[in-house]
């Protein structure tokens, strides 16, 4: 399952798999995810990952398992340290992106994800 507020993976992956649209940004994206794993979802990849820090980009997508199992602990931990990071980067916010600069984050956040599916 992937959790994302970017259009493209959410276009791109749709059809393809169990996706959740997050509509909101960074910070709901890690928040969904940690409700999803509170039900029994596991982390798939890092929240976190990739060079671009959370307060540089409005964009993030997550993949955690379809199934549900008990409460995984690990992956507990790293969304819980991912909301804190976040929130401690959030101090310093992004300025203004023009529509070029946005498009740019969604690219680089779908080559992320897909770098991660070994697509």
């Amino acid at each position: 399952m992937i959790i994302t507020n970017n259009e493209k993976v959410y276009d791109k992956y749709k059809d393809k798999t169990n996706i959740i649209f997050v509509q909101g940004g960074f910070k709901d994206v890690l928040v969904k995810t940690r409700d999803k794993i509170h039900e029994g979802h596991e982390l798939l990849t890092h929240p976190l990952s990739s060079s671009v820090k959370p307060n540089e980009t409005p964009f993030k997508s997550v993949m955690i398992s379809d199934d549900k199992r008990s409460l995984n602990l690990d992956s507990l931990y790293i969304i819980e340290n991912s909301i804190m990071t976040y929130d401690n980067f959030s101090k310093h916010k992004f300025g203004m992106m023009t529509d070029q600069i946005t498009e740019d984050f969604k690219l680089i956040d779908l080559t992320v994800l897909e770098s991660a599916l070994n697509i």
